[in-house]
Parts: structure tokens; C-alpha cells; sequence
């Protein structure tokens, strides 16, 4: 079952659904974890698990805009610029004081654009392949993505969460998640066709016509030429050896960032906060740590 969000009102209308996945320690920071294209805030719990083990940091994550339970309205343009709204709203509407940032994909960009808009915000940021694109990549929506063309492409119906998750399991990429993340994927971002047939067919919320336009502007926005201004300490993960993608510019974008540095993982792909979680959180443990954030 999941727990209980809190709505946060962010722009455009949206109602964000935010999760406490650990409470903090006395004393202890939280962190804010925003999750990749086509996945919300469930899939971030056994990292959250670990790291709460690690560090007493408390832990909240957003279902981004068009994820999760976090409707996108009708009339709304899937801009980036609104994923950094949804972390800037959750981080005024819970009052969070100096957060830390943990970020995977489209997740550590909408991070690192509500740093570079307000800088400060966070004490510190750690983000894994970011979708950051250098300026030479244009700044226009592409309807050729071949990304955009798979999630067309997706399957959104199952006759069960148990037939989405055997699916899943079965082959790569997501049959390469944790166990624990897949099932939490499963569980979070399915919804019953029938709302009075919870046992029935089941259909992803993240639509496949959301995912598909996420990925069309993923180099629409301008957040690498702001990266002077993330004021924080911020590590830049990236997994190796890639094809073309965000992991390809991972050192440039840490080149441009004041505090920036690099940290690479060459036996791990872009999922890697999601294969390989506990090695995840505990690296970022040891940051918040190096750091004093």
C-alpha cells in the first residue's frame, strides 16, 4: 500500500504528491530525491532505507508532474522548467531548511535548475546523470527522439500488477532494477482500469504520451548555461562506458559548477540508483558526510 502524500500546490495547477519515505533523526537533515523519466517517488525506497541506516537523514521524494500520482493538467506543456517548480514547491511547502538533493536523471536536472534559479536552496546536491545537455544540442523540443518513439511504443495495460511485474522481470532494462525497486515501480505506478476492480486490469499512470513528450524536451532547457550559479557542493555520478545520452556530458556538467566534482562508476549503467541502490546511498552518505551538509 502507499502511504499517505502530502499535496503540495506547485505552478500550472499541479497538485504534487509528496512522500516521507524516512523521518529524519533529531538534528538530522533531510534529503529531497526527484526520480528519472517514467518511474515517481516509490522506486527511491530502498535507497532511502539505507541511507536513513547510514546517516539519520529524513527523506521525502515528489511524484514529478505526469508521474506517479501527480496529474499533469490537460492544458499544461510539459516544459522542464516545471519539474524544478514541483521540487521548489515541496521543498516552501514543507518547510525544508537547507535540504540535500538527490537526483537521477530527468530528476538531478529538475535539481539542479531549482539551484541554479535559487541558489542556496540546498546545502548540497547529488545527482546521477543528469539531463543536462551542453548548448551546441539546440534548445528545441525533438520529435525524433528515439527515446520518445519507445515509450509510444510501451506496453500500458496488464491484466494484473503480478502480469506487470513478471513482464518486467523478464527482461532488461527493468528486469536489471533491484528487485525491491521493480516491485515498488510496479506497485506505485500502476492504477486499476476499473476503480471498483482493484484485483483486475491494471494501467500506468506515468501515460506513455507523457513519457514520450518528457523526453521530447528533454534538451529544450537552458540549464547548462546557469551552472555558475549552483552555489552547493555537488557531486555529478555517472555510469560507464555510455552510448550518446547524459552520461556522455557528465564532466562537463561538473566542470561548470563552482563545487562541482565527478564521481564515475564504470560497472554501471544510467539505472544505477536503481540496480544498484545501497552502493548508491552509501556513497552519498559519504558525501553528506565529507561535505557537513
Amino acid at each position: 500500500m502507499d502511504p499517505n502524500p502530502q499535496r503540495v500546490a506547485s505552478t500550472d495547477g499541479v497538485r504534487v504528491a509528496v512522500f516521507e519515505l524516512q523521518a529524519a533523526d533529531p538534528g538530522k537533515p533531510t534529503v529531497l530525491a526527484a526520480h528519472a523519466t517514467g518511474f515517481h517517488a516509490m522506486v527511491w525506497n530502498p535507497l532511502a532505507e539505507r541511507l536513513h541506516q547510514r546517516t539519520g537523514c529524513g527523506v521525502v521524494a515528489p511524484d514529478l508532474r505526469g508521474h506517479g500520482t501527480t496529474a499533469l493538467p490537460d492544458d499544461v506543456a510539459l516544459d522542464w522548467d516545471g519539474f524544478a517548480d514541483d521540487v521548489l514547491a515541496t521543498i516552501d511547502t514543507l518547510g525544508l531548511v537547507s535540504p540535500i538533493g538527490v537526483g537521477h536523471s530527468k530528476g538531478g536536472a529538475a535539481l539542479l535548475r531549482a539551484e541554479a534559479r535559487r541558489p542556496g536552496t540546498f546545502s548540497a546536491l547529488w545527482c546521477f546523470e543528469p539531463v543536462v545537455f551542453p548548448p551546441e544540442f539546440g534548445r528545441a523540443r525533438n520529435e525524433d527522439n528515439p527515446l520518445a518513439a519507445g515509450a509510444l511504443r510501451r506496453r500500458d495495460v496488464f491484466m494484473s500488477r503480478e502480469d506487470a511485474l513478471a513482464n518486467y522481470a523478464s527482461k532488461p532494462p527493468l528486469g536489471d532494477l533491484d528487485a525491491r525497486v521493480l516491485e515498488a515501480y510496479v506497485d506505485h505506478g500502476f492504477t486499476p482500469v476499473d476503480p471498483d476492480d482493484p484485483d483486475g486490469p491494471v494501467r500506468l499512470r506515468c501515460r506513455p504520451e507523457i513519457e514520450a513528450e518528457t523526453y521530447r524536451m528533454g534538451a529544450a532547457h537552458n540549464t547548462f548555461e546557469f551552472l555558475g550559479s549552483v552555489a552547493c557542493p555537488t557531486v555529478i555520478a555517472c555510469g560507464g562506458p555510455h552510448p550518446p545520452g547524459p552520461g556522455t556530458f557528465a564532466d562537463r556538467i561538473a566542470g561548470s559548477i563552482p563545487l562541482g566534482r565527478l564521481a564515475t562508476y564504470p560497472d554501471l549503467a544510467h539505472f544505477g540508483p536503481l540496480t544498484h541502490p545501497e552502493l548508491m546511498a552509501d556513497d552519498i552518505a559519504a558525501f553528506i558526510s565529507d561535505v557537513g551538509a
